[in-house]
């Protein structure tokens, strides 16, 4: 598949197409690879995860040309992975402030 129809894909929003092309699947190996299979959010803050997927640090959406970019890509664990993309936020309730005495 060439780029133009990669590009083409994803401003279509045909992500599923996109994320199932060999292209994709070959860069995200090289990416896997490259970071030894480490998670490079947790490995930031000291901590190692095991990454079972591969993060475009500029999103495909905005960024269509940079999709298959080696350099824009990160592998990366899917707790840290929910978090980038903040898809837990509306299952998480907040809490709101006790005052600290308590009668």
């Amino acid at each position: 598949m060439k780029t133009e129809e990669i590009i083409h894909l994803i401003r279509t929003n045909n992500l599923m197409k996109f994320y199932k092309s060999k292209e994709w699947k070959e860069l995200r190996l090289q990416a896997l690879e490259r970071d030894h299979y480490e998670c490079q959010s947790c490995k930031r803050k000291g901590k190692y995860s095991r990454a079972q997927n591969v993060h475009h640090k500029k999103e495909v959406k905005t960024h269509p040309e940079l999709a298959l970019d080696l350099d824009n890509v990160e592998s990366i664990c899917i707790p840290c992975h929910n978090e980038e993309h903040k898809r837990l936020e509306k299952y998480i309730k907040k809490k709101k402030f006790v005052n600290e005495e308590r009668w």
